[in-house]
């Protein structure tokens, strides 16, 4: 989003938790929501001036994939750095595009993350700047994508539990609304409705969100495997899963 309307997230929030019954705390936390609930707080997300972006991947389909280059990467979490690059790569296009319609100039964006038990954000910034001297050398191993680096800034990186940061909050949401739309087999209850509710926000490119806002890994997606109620949510935001 616009860092101008950074001042207004907090109202955001409030007014999400007020309008679905949710008041006994300061914050929203998706994932305790009952599913009337989560489909409330999926629409007034999807009317917010915002752009939403979600990189999907869970252990099935990710069984076997290496990545010998990001592997070899100083960090103990690097394929968690991995799935921040696929990120990053859309977010950065994006906000390099909408910078430079809006203001004639490429402006920095700020990133926030939520806050997690077990990661080393110290290791996420330093292999950003490892990205970025990668593509000086022209070494950089994915090329179908690459992150903008020169829209991005170490000092800019800044890392906070989740219920402290409304901004977080929402990111929460969206990333909790495909989990739900993807984890079939696990212990929560699976439902593709609130994912798909967030069509308005997910990111575009060449007006498909496909690979873009929404991005499911392994490609080609038929690799994956998925059973047919994985599939809904993807099949929603245009992927195909023919074989060739």
């Amino acid at each position: 989003m616009k860092a101008q309307r950074e001042a207004n997230v907090v109202d955001w929030i409030d007014k999400i938790r007020t309008d679905i019954g949710v008041t006994q705390r300061r914050f929203l936390h998706f994932r305790d929501l009952s599913p009337t609930r989560k489909m409330a707080a999926s629409n007034a997300i999807a009317g917010l001036p915002l752009r939403a972006f979600a990189i999907c991947s869970n252990k099935k389909n990710m069984r076997g994939y290496e990545n010998r280059k990001a592997a070899k990467i100083p960090s103990q979490q690097w394929f968690y750095n991995w799935c921040i690059r696929l990120l990053l790569e859309r977010v950065t296009a994006f906000c390099e595009s909408r910078t430079m319609k809006d203001y004639g100039e490429h402006k920095l964006v700020k990133i926030e993350f939520s806050r997690r038990g077990g990661h080393h954000y110290s290791q996420t910034r330093a292999y950003q700047y490892y990205l970025g001297f990668q593509q000086e050398g022209d070494k950089i191993y994915l090329q179908k994508r690459q992150p903008v680096t020169k829209m991005l800034h170490t000092d800019l990186m800044e890392d906070h539990p989740h219920y402290s940061r409304a901004g977080l909050q929402l990111a929460d949401a969206v990333a909790s609304a495909f989990y739900q739309a993807s984890d079939f087999l696990g212990p929560g209850t699976w439902d593709a409705a609130p994912s798909k509710a967030l069509q308005p926000i997910m990111a575009k490119e060449n007006g498909s969100a496909r690979d873009f806002g929404v991005a499911l890994f392994p490609t080609p997606a038929w690799k994956a495997e998925l059973l047919a109620e994985q599939k809904d949510v993807f099949l929603h935001y245009g992927y195909d899963f023919s074989r060739w």
